[in-house]
């Protein structure tokens, strides 16, 4: 349903105070969530000991993923409450909840204090804030556009997108500072949880502003002439025609924004890391760098969604991001660590085994112990950043390693005691290490060798994808349903497209790279989501811009 736009005109003091109010909040609520995504190296040797850096790595990546993985379902709880009672109380609710869970995780014991109770409490926090932000996306969202003059909601709403990047570049920015106050090896002893304590003050300044925010309009309106759902959750997904521009929305739109989005954000700054061995604080300062760039795009794509339409900048960005993103991330490892570069073109690795003997790297639980030598010696390779290819070999050969010229012989430790597991482990990985190290594979990224201004220039690049997919999605997610279950139904593919098919994008990335071997395979992860969420949403998404909010019915 088409209405007449507005005139345009400039932005109202009240209007201002709605995308201060709703934006500041958000961005308090984004920089706890970040907090841990930054600091997962940390956690993981915090909360996770026991266990080989690798597994520990990926746990940790596991549970920054069960914040998103249950955000679907606070988009259910919360979306229900929101258009049921209204928005600015569900505001308050999901910010207390993810605020003081935060908190407490500055608190909590380690592992080493606690045992396994220590990864237990952080998961729940974890999923305690992962319900708060999946009703706080499509308050704020719904919120600000229903303030909106109709010819100016993806400008106003592009707001709101800014505030994820200004969540993890304040996060960043206090664990740069803390780091240089304190040094890094106390913040990695006890200095990491000052920034989780730090956001107490964040919460009470967020609180105190929620408090003075009016019901939005729109919601109001109803409410008064009682067309408010009775059964929100029922109508949004019970009803064929709304659940089916539900699934549309997921699937045609923002699963492929949130693949491209954490491969810009939170996949870069860890193939940085983790992959190309740069150092922590150098690669937080190009992520921040990049952002402080790249963040006003998403009020141009927004304001430009207002006059072209939203679609064909999202999908513009999805499909941009998916043909590039395999020379971008070779660029990285050019331009960031050559040295790792010219080792794995000069000094090929092959892993000779027999397949059967071969598992899936992905140890979620951290129990997982390998045994045989092919998960022995791959799980070593990746470790260490080692590309490498595998050849089969007949069943029951013990693996091998093949590095340039060099062969170095496996072991199996099924069969053997630990004392005798511990001294063949011991000179194996000597051996390798070895090994790999005159072959020319670096322990970590040469400060003097990296290219700086090559390197941030391809982050921008990659932040740029960032806004275009993300920038006028608030506004195209508004404009899809009716006031009555706007908020319930929004926010549901919202959040399974941005916590499921991007929170899990890190941990499945990495366990595809251990898996087999090649440092730019878990690309083929967000590519393939991005392809499909181009050709959907070309094929079956309607524009929306012109679209009457006002509606209850669609």
């Amino acid at each position: 349903m088409a209405t007449v736009q507005t005139a345009s005109r400039g932005m109202t003091a009240e209007e201002r105070k709605v995308i201060f109010a709703s934006s500041l909040g958000t961005v308090f609520e984004w920089y706890d969530f970040y907090l841990y995504g930054s600091l997962a190296a940390i956690i993981a040797k915090q909360f996770f000991a026991g266990t080989d850096p690798n597994t520990a790595f990926i746990f940790a990546l596991l549970a920054f993923a069960a914040g998103f993985i249950v955000r679907p379902f606070g988009a259910l709880v919360f979306g229900r409450l929101g258009d049921m009672i209204g928005r600015k109380y569900t505001f308050l609710v999901t910010i207390v909840i993810m605020g003081s869970s935060t908190f407490i995780v500055g608190l909590l014991p380690n592992y080493a204090s606690i045992g396994v109770a220590a990864p237990i409490l952080l998961i729940a926090l974890r999923i305690l804030q992962g319900l708060a932000l999946g009703g706080e996306y499509g308050g704020a969202a719904t919120y600000v556009a229903e303030h909106a003059p109709n010819d100016k909601r993806g400008a106003f709403t592009s707001w709101i997108q800014t505030t994820a990047t200004l969540g993890l570049f304040l996060s960043l920015m206090v664990i740069l500072g803390t780091r240089t106050a304190i040094g890094e090896e106390a913040f990695a002893d006890w200095g990491w949880r000052i920034p989780f304590l730090l956001s107490v003050f964040l919460l009470a300044v967020s609180v105190w502003i929620r408090l003075s925010m009016n019901e939005s309009p729109a919601f109001a309106k109803m409410k008064a002439e009682g067309k408010t759902s009775k059964a929100p959750l029922t109508e949004s997904f019970g009803q064929w025609k709304n659940l089916k521009i539900v699934i549309l929305a997921l699937i045609g739109l923002t699963a492929g924004q949130a693949v491209v989005w954490y491969t810009g954000q939170f996949y870069a700054l860890f193939f940085l890391t983790q992959t190309l061995k740069v150092d922590g604080a150098t690669a937080n300062l190009f992520i921040a760098a990049s952002l402080v760039i790249g963040t006003p795009f998403f009020i141009v794509f927004g304001t430009l969604s207002d006059k072209i339409g939203r679609k064909p900048i999202i999908l513009g960005g999805c499909l941009l991001a998916a043909v590039t993103y395999f020379p971008i991330f070779n660029a990285l490892t050019h331009y960031a660590n050559p040295a790792l570069e010219t080792a794995i073109k000069t000094s090929p690795v092959v892993v000779t085994a027999d397949p059967a003997r071969c598992q899936f790297l992905f140890n979620p639980t951290g129990t997982k112990t390998f045994t045989s030598s092919c998960d022995i010696a791959r799980t070593l390779l990746a470790n260490s950043s080692v590309a490498y290819t595998n050849e089969p070999a007949a069943p029951g050969t013990i693996a091998s390693v093949k590095i340039g010229d060099k062969v170095i012989q496996g072991y199996d430790s099924h069969n053997i005691s630990k004392a005798e597991a511990a001294v063949k482990d011991k000179a194996f990985k000597k051996e390798l290490g070895d090994a790999i190290k005159a072959a020319g594979y670096p322990t970590k990224a040469d400060p003097a060798q990296i290219n700086k201004p090559m390197v941030l220039l391809l982050l921008v690049i990659l932040v740029l994808y960032v806004t275009m997919v993300y920038g006028p999605i608030a506004a195209m997610l508004v404009e899809m349903f009716p006031t009555r279950i706007r908020y319930t139904s929004m926010s549901l593919p919202y959040h399974i497209g941005n916590g499921w098919f991007g929170g899990l994008l890190p941990t499945t990335a990495f366990a595809l790279v251990a898996y087999k071997g090649d440092i730019y395979y878990g690309l083929w992860y967000p590519i393939i989501i991005a392809l499909m969420t181009f050709v959907i949403g070309m094929l079956f998404i309607r524009e929306t811009k012109d679209n009457d909010i006002y509606a209850t019915e669609r």
